[in-house]
């Protein structure tokens, strides 16, 4: 007799490993810490976020909050900086340049560190070009 032929053996589903919970708070934190190479890198400061956003956005709905503001709030400082350094004759933009950048380096740090908590932050007076 003919013995009925088996179904051909299916390999395992694996499961991924398990994600530690820590993982999209860092990632999210450092969307913000990485508009810090714009410190280095011309224009590093919407560059760094942008890639972090980009890489880890399907990945983690938080990277993708948090990235969002960061690529946001950095675009609108580079057109602020852009601004002021084109106009440096001028006594006033200076100044302006001066307390933003003291305004930038703080609300980066807040952003990150609330980013760090697993809070969501919105920078203050940013154009929103991402939605």
């Amino acid at each position: 007799m003919h013995e009925p032929e088996q179904p051909a053996a299916t390999p395992e589903t694996t499961t991924p490993p398990p994600r530690d919970p820590n993982d999209e708070r860092n990632w999210s934190m450092f969307c913000h810490l990485a508009a810090f190479a714009g410190l280095i890198i011309p224009a590093g400061n919407i560059i760094g976020p942008l890639v972090i956003w980009m890489m880890k956005r399907d990945e983690y709905a938080g990277v993708n909050l948090h990235g969002k503001e960061a690529v946001n709030f950095n675009i609108t400082a580079f057109i602020i900086i852009l601004i002021c350094s084109l106009t440096f004759w001028l006594v006033i933009p200076l100044l302006i340049l001066g307390a933003y950048a003291i305004f930038w380096l703080i609300v980066t740090i807040i952003a990150a560190i609330k980013a760090r908590d697993g809070e969501a932050y919105r920078y203050p007076m940013t154009i929103r070009f991402v939605k």
